[in-house]
């Protein structure tokens, strides 16, 4: 219940953090990325290889979409601290996950700006920069939920 509770309070306040200021800071996505292989090496000591390889794809998948948009684009098209926070939710839940992850956080994330569009009638809100973390703290939570319960 200790790693649970750190679980969801650290995403609780990164989701706080990334809708007040667009920003996810590292002395909340590191501290969720050490508590969740620190709780695969105490708990679940047989799932720690898929942790560790997770926090590895989280953060080189991001990090490749990071860089290619800007180098491309010359200009950031997802902030690093989603980088760090994908890496984190890779330690919690495994390399496995990480795809359904992504993938519920894009639908929530398209759902909604599709909502802001049909809301304001127009496609000016498009142009506003979309917090990404909330959307992956939603999918970690549904992809990842029933990992995370004590047995």
């Amino acid at each position: 219940m200790l790693f649970l509770s750190i679980y969801l309070l650290l995403n609780l306040i990164l989701v706080r953090y990334d809708m007040r200021s667009g920003l996810l800071p590292d002395s909340f996505t590191c501290p969720l990325l050490w508590s969740g292989l620190v709780w695969h090496c105490t708990s679940h000591v047989e799932f720690l290889p898929q942790s560790v390889i997770g926090a590895v794809a989280g953060y080189a998948g991001f990090a490749f979409l990071y860089w290619s948009y800007r180098l491309l684009r010359g200009k950031e098209g997802l902030g690093y601290g989603d980088v760090k926070y994908l890496s984190a939710l890779g330690a919690w839940h495994g390399w496995e996950q990480l795809p359904a992850l992504v993938f519920v956080a894009s639908l929530l994330a398209c759902g909604a700006m599709s909502v802001n569009v049909l809301r304001r009638r127009s496609l000016q809100a498009l142009k506003n920069p979309l917090p990404f973390g909330p959307f992956l703290a939603a999918a970690g939570l549904l992809i990842g939920y029933p990992a995370l319960i004590p047995s």
